[in-house]
């Protein structure tokens, strides 16, 4: 199979996935319910996520893990766990894969270094557990998202370098700011954010989450002007939630979404996918633009392979 880098530097841009917990909520995913649990509890519906954005031509998909460090089991009492349901998760996404990549996801712990709620250390040996039980369970890469704190980026990646042989991608989510640039919850700016991650020992960086695909032309764009040689995800959210009926709905269209594609890889990314909201049909109107575009840098003369 190779590695995600190594295609990526033929000048090959990739599709990645879309939501999954937007798409658990379909299955039955109640509010207050573990989503990481269903790994465990309900291995067809975990399959079928994984199996419909294979379907939709994603060149990767992630797994069900982003929240399955031991401090957010422990709300659920799934401390134990961890181990268990990263491994299940990542078997589920490999089986599911078959010959394309499978990228393991890794979110924030809900714990403020800042606050002093946990030191360095802690959330190191937390991501390590997890990291190791993902690429026992068959991933190719761990993709540490929706990132806002440089410092436990930081020991997320450090993690996963130190103690297994994944690819790492490491990706931060931002809102924009009323003076019209972009912040993390915690400050970070997309410049701050592409030097934390590479600097950490990324291979690949980004952005997910936080805004539509609009929005996230100019992020991907400073990402690239600060690091050039950036290897870049880009996952934007199906459009900016509005709440109908207590409910969160991302109005942005698989054809809007899709509109945009061409903008983010002239920006600079490498790899272009959907976080909140966006469904296989986006993945699906993203992967006819990324084909577009190969085709078209083939026929200009920069082989593909």
């Amino acid at each position: 199979m190779g590695k995600i880098v190594d295609v990526l530097k033929t000048g090959k841009v990739l599709v990645s996935d879309g939501a999954w917990g937007t798409f658990l909520r379909e299955k039955g995913l109640k509010a207050g319910e573990c989503p990481e649990a269903f790994s465990i509890d309900r291995f067809n519906d975990v399959m079928d996520v994984a199996r419909s954005y294979v379907d939709a031509g994603a060149d990767m998909v992630q797994t069900n893990s982003f929240g399955a460090n031991r401090y957010r089991l422990a709300h659920f009492g799934l401390q134990d766990k961890v181990a268990e349901i990263n491994e299940r998760a990542a078997e589920i996404s490999r089986k599911a894969a078959g010959d394309r990549f499978v990228i393991a996801s890794i979110g924030p712990t809900g714990k403020m270094l800042v606050a002093e709620e946990v030191t360095e250390e802690d959330l190191y040996e937390a991501f390590k557990t997890q990291a190791v039980a993902l690429e026992r369970g068959g991933a190719d890469a761990a993709c540490i998202e929706t990132m806002s704190d440089a410092g436990e980026a930081r020991c997320a990646v450090s993690a996963v370098v130190e103690n297994t042989k994944l690819e790492v991608i490491a990706t931060f989510t931002f809102d924009k700011t009323v003076q019209g640039t972009y912040r993390s919850m915690m400050g970070l700016s997309p410049e701050d954010a592409v030097r934390c991650a590479l600097e950490a020992g990324a291979d690949i960086t980004g952005t997910n989450c936080g805004c539509g695909s609009e929005n996230m032309i100019d992020i991907v764009k400073e990402m690239k002007t600060t690091r050039p040689d950036a290897l870049i995800l880009a996952q934007a959210n199906a459009g900016l939630p509005i709440r109908v009926d207590g409910r969160d709905v991302f109005p942005e269209t698989p054809e809007e979404t899709a509109s945009h594609v061409e903008s983010l890889i002239r920006a600079g990314a490498n790899i272009v996918g959907g976080c909140c909201g966006t469904t296989p049909a986006h993945i699906a109107a993203i992967r006819k633009m990324v084909d577009a575009h190969n085709k078209n840098i083939e026929r200009k003369g920069l082989k593909l392979e």
